[in-house]
């Protein structure tokens, strides 16, 4: 069971990372904003929000907490909000606007990686909803401000 949860936790991060650009290169010429968008929501979500979160507020990781030690390696940097769930949750979403089939699959993928991230010790699952929401509402601001602000 530890070895599942450490692929889904660890390694299905780059499972999803290629099924995002494979559907870029299958509908680059359909979608050509499509992967900016995602870059633009993946760097607003965990590279500005969640870093601006943890600065302001450093709670302690569950292994660190309960003195066990993690299924996946990890430094005791702090946990909330989740920078996997903010970050895959806002190309979930992303896709999702462009394909609401795949968008969903990756989701779900999102959530599977996310969940694995709680039984590996590494996040609480408040960690994870804080992550799903950043990501998402990063994803939705990426996509609809451009749309609203050159009407």
């Amino acid at each position: 069971m530890n070895s599942i949860v450490v692929f889904l936790g660890e390694y299905f991060a780059y499972i999803l990372i290629a099924g995002v650009l494979v559907f870029w290169w299958q509908s680059r010429k359909t979608h050509p904003k499509f992967l900016w968008e995602a870059i633009a929501a993946a760097v607003l979500s965990r590279g500005i929000v969640t870093e601006a979160i943890r600065f302001l507020w450093e709670r302690p990781r569950p292994f660190v907490e309960n003195n066990i030690t993690p299924l996946i390696e990890h430094s005791a940097s702090a946990s909330f909000p989740s920078g996997h769930a903010a970050f895959f949750f806002a190309l979930g979403t992303v896709l999702y606007f462009y394909n609401k089939k795949a968008g969903v699959l990756f989701l779900l993928g999102a959530a599977v990686l996310s969940a694995a991230r709680v039984f590996a010790f590494l996040h609480w699952p408040s960690d994870i909803v804080g992550g799903a929401i950043i990501g998402i509402a990063s994803a939705i601001l990426v996509a609809q401000l451009p749309k609203r602000f050159f009407k």
